[in-house]
């Protein structure tokens, strides 16, 4: 479409698209009866009622979509309804500060509310009614909670509302007289205006002026102002003042809750949601959720568990019983949410853009469409007969009535026997990751720094919405900012225990040659997902974090999983150590480190990484110089080393070449058998005890190959050259004037990496100068990384042992690295702590090669893993053990 920029990004919602026609709403009616937004929408069995902007309530016949009547007596705009069905009554609320009683069988008026302060409540944006308790709830602009609790003899139905009947006890509220041709009085506030010009700022309050008689006749709807008798004030006893620091635009009731008891939730301006117990006495305030996503604009809930529209396009999903939130859902990032309705377990959002989503009970979006030409405002779920409406009303003076169907026949047969039906936490690990993979986050290549920056704001998202509090933290200029994220376990008698876990979400360059599909783009195949990062390390970053969601959301996380991400392990983690140092507070006490970044040393056994070697990177350069100048200053052998290369068949035999220089260089470095000849290099070499002899043994029989090839993989030190590079146009008749080399040595324990690091320096200089070259050379080590070993007796490592023997059924191989992961040592150390490492992918996983996967049975069973290990070291049990251990 024209005009229309498409991002390049994914959208950051977890929550999939599952739309099928059959899943799509119907269209039955439209309903247009004032040209005015439709505020507030209810419902009963017989009648539709809406709310409008302009000061009516119109009530439709939901036979035969025709306007019954209309209700008429506020002097504001409608804001809320609310049926109490048991009484056969409609409460409306209204921007003129009262609170309407209508009779839901004759359409008359029966009672006028009005708020503690009267006009002072300003608007009154939110209703609930408590049929036990016989009373309303109602939420004002100024920041109070107010009730009103009828008395038994307070009359039900309209037809005995009479001038002599008696309103509700004092102790409830009182009876104030109420002229027919009152008309809200402007507030020195919500209703200020100019002294100077004499006229109210607020056009709705009509400051004292009488309205106009003979709006409309009793066979139109128009209802005559009620008896004196019938005009309540709520005292000032029921009043919460403030109960939130923000208008109070909604609320709800949580009724059949375990306790018994029946709780308010309140939303609210001020970015949070207050649980309120509703006793006899009034409202006890027992719970806030506090949020960073904007005023609370809707809410709704179901059992224990409360659902909120966000101001900024978020639905937050809280738990009741453990007073956590469980999902963040993206509905639409930046559009307000300001209606919720429910269908059983699934959800349907009205948005400030005219779009009305379904949401299934995973929180997948299972149908999207265009509900309004303008804002959707208002939303009930209503049934009819044998099925269900939703209907919805819009500031494009429209209510529109969609049929809808339960969850269980919103899908044909053919999509029930699709694999993707009935959305399981593996098809949201899934999903995820190919959103994930979407992204190109390689951190070597300048031209990707966006892309990083992006995959950390859609983790950041990712991981909020699987219900982990969470940031991003600097780290450095021109640097991938870590993410940080917490899943918070349930509250326990003891201290929680507290599992970071590291891993990284920037990935090697994918050149498309080699490839079978698009590096970027997850494609799934006999079992496997193909793409760049599945399995290093994305995979099982989402795995971890789909396993604390899981558990969390069944009420069984018992304690914190502090998830460390970071955007530049595969570039040497530059600017992590300061990084976390800076914002250690934020991370907070750890007890053990969790890494999954590594696989099996084949596609069959699982196994465990209990170690890892060090690293040492160096780099080595020789540069030519005129050396028939030797007194040239530092600065000019400066200059002179940046000389033009030579021509061979000219300079040949003349100078001295750095390439012979740096030749002999490097193969002074080892000898025949390729041992390093660095002095002292193997003294502090640990001993190869019995026990892993027997165990690169069994290695060596499962996977066909020499223990000895094993045990120098693994457990011994080695040294490689990478590169060596030239100056010049590289071809066969120029003498370079400058060589580049890379070396890399892998140290194991117990070798001390900064006496390895002074030891290879000096080496290279000693046996620089044994050449008598007149060339120059330079050394410089750029990234180094300390040796890793894991304690296999730790209580921790035998919890992750176990849990891994319990999901696949058999014994986990125990196995080391020969590679490098640097922040594991080094976290280790940071926080005094034991690391512990969960290798997911199989041998065959072709990480930092083309065609990289991951098996499904590796990602899900890992994830399962995961939840097993989180769950055992929550354990009463576990930690006894560990506090006797200590």
């Amino acid at each position: 479409m024209a005009g229309v920029t498409v991002s390049p990004f994914p959208t950051p919602s977890l929550s999939r698209d599952l739309q099928n026609e059959t899943s799509m709403p119907t269209l039955i009616h439209s309903l247009v009866g004032q040209k005015s937004s439709v505020l507030s929408l209810a419902a009963t069995d017989q009648y539709i009622f809406s709310g409008s902007q302009a000061e009516d309530i119109l009530v439709w016949n939901k036979d035969t979509f025709t306007l019954k009547a209309t209700l008429s007596g506020h002097e504001g705009a409608v804001m809320a309804l609310e049926v109490a069905k048991e009484k056969e009554w409609l409460f409306s609320s209204s921007g003129d500060s009262t609170v309407r009683v209508w009779s839901t069988k004759t359409l008359k008026p029966l009672y006028v509310l009005k708020p503690y302060l009267e006009d002072g409540a300003g608007d009154i944006f939110s209703l609930a009614w408590l049929p036990s308790m016989q009373t309303i709830f109602i939420g004002c602009q100024n920041t109070s909670l107010q009730w009103f609790s009828f008395s038994n003899d307070a009359p039900s139905q309209a037809e005995s509302v009479t001038s002599t009947d008696v309103a509700p006890s004092s102790s409830s509220g009182t009876s104030t007289p109420l002229s027919s041709s009152y008309t809200r009085q402007a507030h020195k506030f919500f209703d200020s205006y100019p002294r100077f010009e004499r006229r109210p700022a607020d056009l709705n309050a009509r400051n004292g002026t009488p309205r106009p008689t003979g709006r409309g006749t009793p066979d139109s709807g128009h209802s005559e102002d009620v008896p004196p008798s019938m005009q309540l004030n709520i005292p000032s006893i029921n009043v919460i003042d403030p109960a939130h620091f923000g208008y109070i635009y909604c609320m709800t009731l949580l009724t059949g809750t375990g306790d018994g008891i029946t709780r308010l939730a309140t939303g609210s301006g001020d970015e949070g949601i207050k649980l309120w117990k509703c006793l006899p006495g009034g409202p006890e305030f027992e719970h806030e959720f506090t949020f960073d996503r904007g005023a609370i604009l809707s809410i709704v809930a179901k059992g224990d568990t409360i659902y909120a529209g966000c101001q900024d396009g978020y639905v937050k999903v809280v738990d009741l019983e453990t007073k956590t939130l469980i999902r963040t859902i993206i509905v639409e990032e930046g559009v307000d949410i300001l209606s919720i309705s429910l269908l059983n377990s699934d959800m349907f959002t009205c948005a400030a853009n005219g779009c009305v989503k379904r949401w299934s009970s995973s929180f997948d979006c299972i149908a999207s469409w265009r509900g309004h030409s303008g804002i959707a405002l208002s939303s009930i779920v209503t049934q009819r007969g044998q099925g269900f409406y939703l209907v919805t009303g819009g500031n494009d003076s429209s209510i529109k009535i969609w049929d809808i169907l339960p969850s269980s026949r919103t899908v044909s047969q053919e999509l029930q026997s699709s694999p993707c039906f009935g959305p399981t936490a593996a098809d949201v690990l899934t999903h995820a990751l190919s959103k994930f993979v979407a992204i190109p986050s390689v951190s070597s290549e300048p031209s990707r720094k966006e892309d990083c920056r992006q995959t950390a704001i859609w983790l950041r998202k990712c991981l909020g919405q699987l219900g982990a509090h969470t940031s991003l933290l600097p780290t450095g200029e021109g640097n991938n900012p870590l993410v940080l994220a917490t899943f918070q376990g349930t509250l326990g008698g003891h201290r929680k225990p507290r599992v970071l876990f590291y891993g990284h979400y920037d990935v090697i360059s994918a050149p498309p040659h080699g490839w079978n599909s698009d590096p970027f783009t997850v494609t799934g195949k006999n079992g496997y997902l193909y793409g760049r990062g599945v399995t290093d390390n994305k995979g099982p970053i989402l795995a971890v974090a789909c396993a604390a969601a899981d558990l969390l959301s069944r009420r069984a996380l018992g304690l914190d999983l502090v998830m460390l991400i970071e955007g530049e392990e595969e570039c040497g983690s530059i600017g992590f150590g300061d990084a976390v140092r800076k914002h250690k507070d934020a991370i907070g006490e750890v007890d053990a480190i969790l890494v999954s970044n590594s696989t099996w040393i084949t596609d069959d056994r699982p196994c465990i990484t209990y170690g890892l070697r060090g690293v040492v990177h160096c780099n080595i350069e020789v540069r030519s110089i005129d050396y028939t100048q030797p007194d040239l200053d530092q600065h000019f052998l400066q200059i002179a080393s940046q000389l033009p290369d030579l021509h061979s068949g000219i300079e040949g035999g003349g100078v001295v070449e750095p390439m012979v220089d740096m030749v002999k260089l490097l193969a002074s470095l080892t000898d025949n058998q390729n041992k390093v000849l660095i002095p002292q290099f193997y003294d502090t070499v640990r001993e190869q005890t019995e026990k892993e002899k027997d165990l690169y043994g069994l290695l060596s029989e499962i996977t066909h190959k020499p223990a000895s090839s094993l045990a120098a993989r693994w457990r011994e030190p080695s040294l490689t050259i990478h590169t060596i590079e030239i100056s010049g146009p590289k071809n066969a008749t120029v003498i370079p004037g400058s060589v580049k080399a890379q070396v890399s040595l892998r140290i194991v324990p117990d070798q001390d990496l900064q006496t390895i690091i002074d030891a290879l320096t000096e080496y290279l200089r000693s046996a620089y100068q044994t050449f008598q070259s007149p060339n120059k050379i330079q050394i410089t080590v750029d990234h180094s990384a300390d040796w890793w070993l894991g304690s296999l007796d730790d209580p921790w490592f035998k919890a992750l042992e176990n849990a891994v023997k319990e999901e696949w059924g058999e014994e986990p191989l125990r196995i080391r690295e020969g590679g490098s992961i640097p922040s594991v040592p080094w976290l280790e150390k940071e926080f005094g702590c034991h690391a512990l490492h969960l290798p997911m992918g199989q041998g065959s996983d072709q990480a930092h090669l083309p065609n990289e996967r991951i098996s499904l049975i590796n990602l899900n069973k890992g994830k399962s893993v995961v939840e097993r290990f989180l769950t055992k070291t929550a354990d009463e049990q576990f930690l006894t053990h560990l506090r006797n251990a200590n």
